[in-house]
């Protein structure tokens, strides 16, 4: 048990790095956020500088901590979460990225993915990670840098790259280049890990001909990893916890028992729901992926990635010049009683679960005369509840099959989760509760959780449970005939952005 009372969280995400003060209660004292450029090469590719995310990264965890007037010797532990699928390639002698971080919105290896689907390897994905073949993931974007950028494959067969995704650029950097590692979460979503046994797999490696040697270790996302260099924050801090965004939302919800669900509304949605110990094949779109594992026990979930959800907001800022900023999309959808009959597919890099149509393009269909900007500000957020709709659907019967029951709640966070009328209107067209804890900021909490564990200042589970709160619960009040009407005429204009 530590006698301290603080956890440093470094949530670095797709737009911003984060960094948030949390106490022993697991409340917010104090947080600190950069943002960072996008960088977009050509259509449907995009890419982050490695170096601005560690920089920003580090800049915020130093103002947090100043805001929160304490010294990184106060700290019990520091955890890191991080958007998933980034991929990352440096030299391990100098540090120096090969190239920019690919991100996981990045389509570049389509022909790649298309190539293997052909040859009919699929199943043997599928089998052994969980996961379809698809640009989305890590694996497939770290074969693009090898056969694209000179040399590198050689490089990285004689050991002298790195791979990893943002977590382990994070790591190497905290740490001055001693630890070369990454989590069961992180390492899971790069199509080359074997998820029942949590170790890389030599048969995937040679399919996506990835040198063994540029791997990072696996280890457990409660772990302690190593100790923080201590001129960076002031103090060496152990580095205790660790997971991807996702899998650190569910866990900062408290879904640590089969059945549980919870749904994060950033830029994308991503839809989780905890299946315990059972590998889940979903038979309706899904993902098997690792959850958090606080232990060297495998412990899976099912999720559903939703690939443009917060960016449809930022369409209609930067894109359609709508709104002047995101937070008046919400006023404007409400001058407005419905869309009109508008229904908006925010497709902008084709459809993610339970679709997985990447040739699909965004789509505004049903205007009329009368059809005005307020009825596609309503659309554009009705989309959001509308895709989240039809992962929980497809969740819903996947546990079903698998002999559980359908999701009796969704949890939900991120930064759309605090807009009420998306989140009344996701409720009716669940035709269950949504419910929003105290504390939104549940990808950053899941990783303090994670470290907190590890460093002792909470003895189990059962306690975290107890420290999670509902902010306020919407129930459904839309006529379930009303709501299925919905979601055909969503389904509809589903179709109609892979006809166009």
């Amino acid at each position: 048990m530590t006698s301290k009372n603080y956890i440093l969280a470094l949530d670095q995400g797709t737009s911003s790095s984060r960094s948030i003060v949390f106490d022993r209660q697991g409340r917010i004292v104090a947080m600190a956020q950069s943002e960072f450029r996008q960088i977009y090469p050509q259509p449907g590719w995009v890419e982050h500088d490695p170096k601005e995310i560690w920089e920003s990264q580090l800049a915020t965890a130093r103002e947090a901590l100043a805001k929160a007037g304490i010294g990184a010797d106060e700290l019990a532990s520091l955890g890191i979460t991080n958007q998933r699928e980034t991929t990352l390639v440096w030299d391990r002698r100098t540090g120096e990225p090969v190239y920019n971080a690919i991100v996981w919105q990045d389509r570049r290896a389509e022909p790649t993915c298309a190539a293997l689907r052909e040859r009919g390897l699929e199943p043997t994905f599928r089998e052994k990670t969980g996961l379809i073949i698809d640009a989305y993931f890590s694996g497939t974007k770290l074969k693009w840098i090898f056969d694209n950028v000179p040399g590198t494959r050689a490089a990285a067969g004689r050991g002298e790259l790195a791979f990893g995704t943002v977590d382990s650029w994070l790591m190497w950097h905290l740490t001055g280049g001693a630890l070369h590692a990454t989590d069961v979460t992180n390492a899971s979503r790069t199509l080359l890990l074997d998820v029942r046994r949590n170790e890389w797999d030599d048969e995937l490696l040679a399919i996506l001909d990835v040198p063994r040697e540029v791997l990072p270790s696996v280890h457990p996302s409660s772990h302690v990893y190593a100790m923080t260099r201590p001129e960076l924050l002031g103090a060496s801090v152990p580095i205790g916890g660790i997971a991807g965004d996702q899998q650190s939302a569910l866990f900062g919800q408290a879904c640590f028992e089969p059945g549980l669900a919870k749904n994060t509304y950033g830029t994308g949605c991503f839809m989780l729901m905890h299946t315990g110990a059972q590998f889940q094949t979903s038979t309706n779109g899904l993902v098997t992926t690792s959850a958090a594992q606080p232990t060297a026990t495998p412990e899976f979930a099912l999720e559903g990635s939703v690939f443009i959800a917060g960016a449809v907001v930022q369409w209609l800022r930067d894109g359609l010049n709508a709104i002047k900023g995101s937070g008046e999309v919400q006023n404007l959808a409400e001058t407005v009683p419905d869309s009109g009959g508008v229904m908006f597919v925010p497709a902008f890099t084709g459809l993610g679960a339970p679709y997985w149509k990447p040739e699909a393009r965004g789509a505004i269909v049903g205007l009329t005369r009368g059809s005005t900007v307020a009825h596609i500000a309503r659309a554009a957020l009705e989309s959001i509840a509308f895709q989240s709709a039809a992962l929980l659907s497809a969740m819903s019967r996947d546990a079903v099959a698998a002999g559980g029951s359908p999701v009796s709640e969704l949890r939900v966070d991120g930064g759309a989760c605090v807009n009420n009328l998306l989140m009344q209107f996701q409720a009716d067209l669940l035709g269950i509760p949504v419910v929003r804890p105290r504390v939104i900021e549940t990808t950053a909490l899941g990783a303090a959780y994670l470290a907190g564990l590890s460093c002792g200042m909470y003895a189990n589970l059962q306690e975290l449970a107890g420290h999670w709160q509902v902010e306020r619960r919407f129930h459904p009040t839309m006529p379930r005939e009303r709501a299925q009407e919905l979601m055909q005429r969503w389904e509809r204009a589903v179709r109609q952005t892979v006809a166009v």
